[in-house]
């Protein structure tokens, strides 16, 4: 779905995302997770990332089945086998008895009562790491939104690392790994990039699927 006022200026299609996105290290594991995608009719397509740090964003984001389809998709692409991820969530989902396991799924706990410590801790974050994924939808929720959510732009900008946008295409089954965007700063030209990304995405729920925007 396209913004009703879109930026000017588009510099990023989804020409690039036509073939299958595979490592040259194409081993037993990862054959066995894309015999596995594809039998449920899903591909992996697009561009193999080569940045060793980035945020890693996941649009559309309307149903439950977006977060196990994007994991298999990792393991399948071989992205989450070659980098360590994480992504963000409340912390009191840490308490007992789901703390540690949701920490060897990859969460980082935040606190969410001080929204503008967020930005420094997903910063020391990929500080701490020499490598490091940090997987975010920016829709924040499954229901339609009229704004996208900013944090994983700031997260971007004050980590010195690129965004890698990751679509959930229901209609052509595929997922597509975008290239590597550097946020120049400019956030109208920035979201522009990004919402041509997704233009032609179809989601799991098209009514849920709101603007790629920020709020003024």
């Amino acid at each position: 779905m396209s913004d009703p006022n879109p930026a000017m200026e588009y510099v990023l299609d989804r020409g690039h995302v036509i073939a299958p996105a595979r490592r040259p290290e194409y081993g037993l594991q990862q054959r066995f997770w894309n015999r596995l995608l594809g039998r449920i009719g899903w591909k992996v397509v697009g561009t193999w990332p080569t940045p060793s740090k980035f945020v890693m964003i996941v649009a559309p984001h309307t149903s439950n089945w977006d977060m196990p389809l994007g994991l298999l998709a990792g393991f399948a692409s071989g992205i989450l086998r070659r980098w360590p991820y994480g992504f963000m969530m409340k912390d009191d989902r840490f308490k007992k008895p789901f703390g540690s396991f949701m920490r060897k799924l990859g969460g980082l706990p935040i606190d969410r009562r001080n929204p503008n410590d967020v930005v420094d801790q997903m910063r020391a974050a990929f500080a701490q790491r020499e490598s490091f994924i940090l997987a975010i939808a920016p829709e924040g929720a499954r229901r339609k939104t009229e704004y996208w959510k900013s944090g994983f732009y700031f997260i971007a900008l004050a980590a010195a690392v690129p965004v890698v946008p990751i679509s959930f295409d229901y209609g052509r089954k595929e997922i597509g790994l975008g290239e590597a965007i550097h946020m120049t700063g400019d956030r109208d030209k920035d979201i522009g990039v990004l919402r041509e990304f997704f233009r032609d995405v179809t989601p799991r729920y098209p009514n849920r699927f709101g603007f790629v925007r920020f709020r003024d």
